[in-house]
């Protein structure tokens, strides 16, 4: 398989949202999860209220089992939206959070960097 295809198979599982979709869905209660590295937030900022997670703690501090869970990781029917910088390490992500049973695991189609482009908030 190549990563194209990896990539194809874990959206086909994920309902994508966009920018404005994961603001609502942050606002319904939703927890969005921003897995970009250090410099990257450092450089662009982050999305206020998002927990962030390295993309290597990501399954230890989401999983709701875990004795590494995050305090938010409040439970399998969580709503999580997961962020990357363009929305193509997000998809994979969100599809390993599903196998975990986070069934309404999903990620932001375009990432941090289609976010910031719809004018949404972004702190430093």
């Amino acid at each position: 398989m190549r990563v194209e295809e990896l990539l194809a198979a874990a959206r086909a599982e994920l309902d994508r949202l966009g920018p404005a979709e994961a603001a609502a869905t942050q606002a319904g209660g939703g927890l969005l999860v921003d897995i970009r590295y250090a410099a990257l937030r450092e450089r662009d900022g982050l999305v206020p209220g998002a927990l962030v997670v390295e993309r290597n703690e990501l399954e230890w501090r989401l999983d709701p089992l875990s004795e590494h869970r995050a305090a938010e990781a409040t439970g399998h029917d969580l709503r999580v939206v997961v962020i990357c910088n363009e929305g193509y390490a997000s998809s994979l992500a969100a599809a390993s959070l599903r196998l975990l049973g986070l069934r309404h695991a999903t990620d932001l189609v375009g990432g941090f960097q289609a976010w910031r482009a719809a004018g949404l908030p972004v702190c430093h």
